[in-house]
């Protein structure tokens, strides 16, 4: 963390904690379950980071901007950033994040991201909106990124799914060397929008379901508990672990990493939303514990 004591909300029968270095969430409890994994940095040193301005990788850890080459790599910077706390209530907090001297060396623009967390005494949730202060169009992507215990709440790891309220196809990306999106597709075992977890699945890296018609995704353990997921103007949404780690990410994107053999500037990446001057942009999401 940057030194900042982290922000705690709390219901009776929930309490979520929020770090000031990148406004991560670090903890999500509801009834006594832990649901936000232990970000053991044996596995992966995160718990629930904010994709900003981008989302995946870049060709060669760098972006096109202007007619300039910039170092900007992996899901952007925002999770490595000291959000501003501008607002607290016992069961809500706002943090802002505004462009500097550091920002701009990465990423030319003026933006302002503001992002509301709300606790429920069964729901947690994130309110992003993205401003525009500038006088020039602002290119952006937007993610959030949190891994969620697997097993939960005392279920078997083989027995957890992932369920899709809609049909969404059966064939996903090839993630390719260096994260970069293959045009190639491959087969995964859905079987009418449900997915048994296992492993293995993950051994050619995330399950990527690019704009997916679901709007709600239920991560299950077999026991009749859930987490349900539901995403407004996130129409990405991806599936990660690594073989045999303790979590599962269940991540909503607005976009996704360059394609292979990607050239061009920030303006011509797939999936980059574009904000006029003054103009803002709005992306919610809410988990649900369902017991």
């Amino acid at each position: 963390m940057n030194g900042e004591a982290p922000v705690r909300l709390e219901t009776p029968t929930s309490s979520a904690t929020i770090a000031p270095l990148g406004a991560e969430p670090r903890e999500w409890i509801v009834d006594g379950y832990s649901l936000i994994w232990s970000g053991d940095p044996a596995w992966w040193g995160q718990r629930c980071p904010i994709l900003f301005p981008i989302v995946g990788w870049t060709r060669d850890g760098e972006m096109r901007i202007k007619g300039r080459r910039y170092p900007l790599t992996l899901h952007g910077f925002a999770a490595t950033r000291p959000f501003e706390n501008v607002s607290r209530q016992r069961d809500s907090a706002v943090f802002r994040l505004r462009d500097d001297e550091t920002t701009r060396g990465l990423y030319p623009f003026a933006f302002e991201l503001t992002v509301e967390y709300r606790l429920t005494p069964r729901s947690f949730s994130a309110a992003f909106r993205v401003g525009n202060p500038g006088s020039e169009p602002l290119p952006y992507a937007i993610g959030l990124h949190p891994g969620f215990a697997w097993p939960f709440a005392g279920g078997r790891g083989q027995e957890h799914s992932v369920v899709f309220d809609r049909a969404v196809s059966s064939q996903v990306p090839v993630v390719a060397t260096g994260g970069l999106f293959s045009p190639r597709r491959r087969n995964i075992p859905l079987d009418n929008g449900r997915l048994a977890l296992s492993p293995d699945l993950f051994g050619e890296n995330a399950l990527c379901f690019l704009d997916a018609a679901s709007t709600s995704v239920s991560y299950e353990n077999g026991k009749g508990q859930a987490i349900d997921v539901a995403a407004s103007d996130f129409p990405h949404v991806a599936l990660w672990t690594r073989p045999g780690a303790p979590f599962l990410c269940i991540e909503c994107w607005t976009g996704h990493g360059d394609p292979e053999g990607f050239d061009g500037e920030i303006f011509d990446k797939p999936s980059m939303r574009i904000l006029s001057a003054g103009a803002t942009g709005e992306h919610g999401v809410s988990y649900t514990w369902r017991s």
